[in-house]
């Protein structure tokens, strides 16, 4: 007897994040591991998320989303990329991305389809085209220069009669990269030659550093009509409990998104979406504040652990900086992280779970820098005995 859970997702079990968080409790370490602020966001759209419950807005909103919030996501879009997308019939409010990501997946692929996706990536991907009955094929990023990319050619070879569809993700969790122009141009050129839809996970839009410019796939020539744009308001705003994300794409895509969607969660919460649509209407300048304070915060981190020892990779956004191992004397990101609580105290997470190929990450530990200063002074206080 092998136990009621289909035999697709039997591989996934617990997630590192839920593994982890749970070891920090456990052994009172300090979380580096799981991406979330500790903390809130601006607090006028905190008020507005009060005031909306206050005000009666408890129920289910329509189903693809507040006019509210649909309204507010078109404006943003126009203003910051210069795209149009009518609140109407190209936006759809989900319960994060991650719903969002699966909800695209499942509507957009048949059983044995094949979905390319670049490794590290999010552990949901893996899930989300596994219930689709679909097959993940993993690009490699590799360290170029001090950051992550993937060769061309490695991703035109992937490149099947099978692929469906290419999951970008940018700013990339959990290397940090910030995909340019040229390479995009590389993503969109194949996209439009092998027919392929492009489904583009861009939660860290906001948060890029060093004057790094987030350029989102769509905005590129041919693309628009091709692209399932996907964002939220968790990382943006640092209220990642409130689940509230959207999709931006052509009246058909969006329609195929939400015809799953409707059969998942049906709708999203209303108090939440007529906060966010206050928040991108008037909370941007917080935006722009919180992206200062995470730069240094990012430095600060990059900083300490190379102190401790570690060989630090720059990243250009996100909450993560990627860490190599091996000068500490250490080859298994996995067999440390299990033992970082017991070593100093601090919990990260192994890079290699984000893998298909897991040998090709063993050696990179991620740690979040999403944190009070004071907590990140500690945690690198900790980590320094490692190295004595």
């Amino acid at each position: 007897m092998t136990g009621p859970l289909v035999a697709r997702m039997r591989a996934f079990g617990t997630t590192i994040f839920a593994e982890m968080s749970a070891l920090a409790l456990e052994t009172g370490s300090i979380n580096l591991g799981q991406g979330f602020p500790d903390t809130d966001g601006p607090a006028a759209m905190l008020d507005r998320a009060v005031q909306a419950i206050n005000s009666g807005a408890n129920q289910y909103p329509p189903g693809p989303g507040t006019p509210e919030l649909r309204r507010a996501v078109s404006e943003h879009r126009a203003a910051h990329y210069g795209l149009s997308y009518d609140p109407a019939g190209e936006i759809l409010i989900t319960v994060g991305a991650t719903e969002a990501i699966a909800a695209a997946v499942l509507a957009l692929c048949e059983p044995g389809d094949e979905v390319i996706a670049f490794e590290p990536y999010y552990d949901s991907y893996a899930a989300s085209i596994a219930l689709a009955q679909a097959r993940l094929v993993a690009v490699t990023m590799r360290p170029v220069e001090g950051r992550f990319t993937f060769d061309p050619d490695e991703l035109r070879a992937a490149v099947t009669p099978r692929t469906r569809a290419i999951l970008v993700n940018s700013p990339h969790n959990p290397t940090g990269t910030v995909f340019t122009r040229a390479e995009l141009e590389v993503i969109a050129t194949l996209c439009q030659e092998r027919d392929l839809v492009a489904v583009t996970d861009e939660v860290y839009e906001h948060l890029t550093f060093d004057g790094v410019e987030h350029i989102p796939l769509a905005t590129l020539p041919g693309m628009r009509e091709r692209t399932v744009m996907i964002s939220s308001a968790g990382k943006t705003f640092s209220v990642t409990g409130w689940k509230t994300g959207w999709v931006c794409a052509p009246p058909a895509l969006v329609t195929a998104v939400q015809t799953v969607k409707q059969f998942l969660t049906f709708t999203a919460s209303a108090p939440w979406q007529l906060a966010v649509a206050y928040g991108l209407r008037n909370e941007l300048e917080w935006v722009t504040a919180l992206r200062a304070g995470l730069q240094d915060k990012r430095d600060r981190l990059m900083e300490g652990l190379a102190a401790a020892g570690f060989s630090v990779l720059r990243p250009s956004g996100t909450y993560f900086v990627q860490t190599d191992i091996r000068p500490l004397g250490f080859s298994d990101g996995l067999e440390l992280t299990r033992r970082l609580p017991e070593l100093a105290g601090v919990v990260a997470i192994p890079t290699q779970v984000f893998y298909d190929h897991a040998e090709r990450g063993r050696h990179f530990v991620r740690f979040a820098f999403c944190k009070k200063d004071e907590v990140i002074d500690e945690a690198v206080t900790r980590l320094k005995h490692l190295s004595a």
